[in-house]
């Protein structure tokens, strides 16, 4: 008897499905935990921003707006609420779509990489803040803490463009990359703005010399840190 002249067919590939895990690794249920919880403690603020927001806006505009609103105990007390709320989705959106990206993350399962990037983010925050109490002088402190605070204001200004923009872009379907590219931009420019706001206030109390060292002290050397190890590791 001629043999078939068809083979018998062959499943090369496996019969249990595959895990799914979120987009860029994130699980879809600590995802969606952590966005309900930064939904339900921003509406909780929604009044707080309503109040800070004019005062936020003209700090950009106007190198005096930012006396006003650091003098202004209760709009003051407000922006450092919003900056600590904002925290949530700036770790988020760096560990989604991989703004700080350093090769030993790589290895990290999905929970873990989430995990470091958080720390790392703090840990960007406390070198700051212990380079600004070792340096703080004795002489006009009160503009030195105001340049300081600073960084909180315009945190606030970064995140709120930022979360709308990438809202856009995502209801637009725009891909990872596109995405990436806005919050780097975007980045880019508030922290410029930033910089010569702070040099604004420390050039108060300071020579040119002395503002340009502590500049360095306080915002070049942790930035550059946390550059180079985005780059190097």
């Amino acid at each position: 008897m001629l043999a078939s002249p068809f083979k018998t067919g062959e499943l090369l590939l496996e019969q249990t499905p595959s895990p799914v895990t979120g987009a860029a690794g994130t699980p879809p249920m600590l995802l969606g935990i952590l966005v309900t919880v930064f939904v339900v403690l921003a509406l909780v603020e929604i009044r707080n921003f309503l109040h800070v927001g004019p005062f936020l806006w003209d700090t950009v505009f106007r190198a005096r707006g930012y006396s006003v609103l650091e003098n202004n105990v209760r709009v003051a007390r407000e922006r450092n609420q919003l900056a600590l709320l904002l925290v949530l989705p700036a770790i988020l959106f760096i560990y989604r779509y991989r703004l700080y990206n350093p090769r030993f993350l790589q290895t990290f399962s999905d929970n873990w990489r989430l995990a470091a990037v958080a720390g790392v983010f703090i840990a960007y925050l406390l070198v700051r803040l212990l380079l600004y109490l070792i340096l703080k002088p004795r002489r006009r402190a009160d503009l030195f803490r105001m340049a300081h605070r600073a960084g909180f204001t315009y945190f606030v200004l970064l995140m709120l463009p930022a979360l709308a923009g990438v809202g856009i872009l995502f209801l637009c379907r725009a891909n990872d990359f596109i995405i990436r590219t806005f919050l780097f931009s975007i980045t880019g420019v508030v922290y410029l703005i930033f910089l010569f706001r702070k040099t604004q206030i420390l050039a108060l109390s300071c020579n040119p010399l002395l503002t340009f060292l502590y500049l360095c002290g306080l915002e070049i050397l942790p930035t550059g840190a946390l550059v180079a190890t985005a780059v190097l590791l």
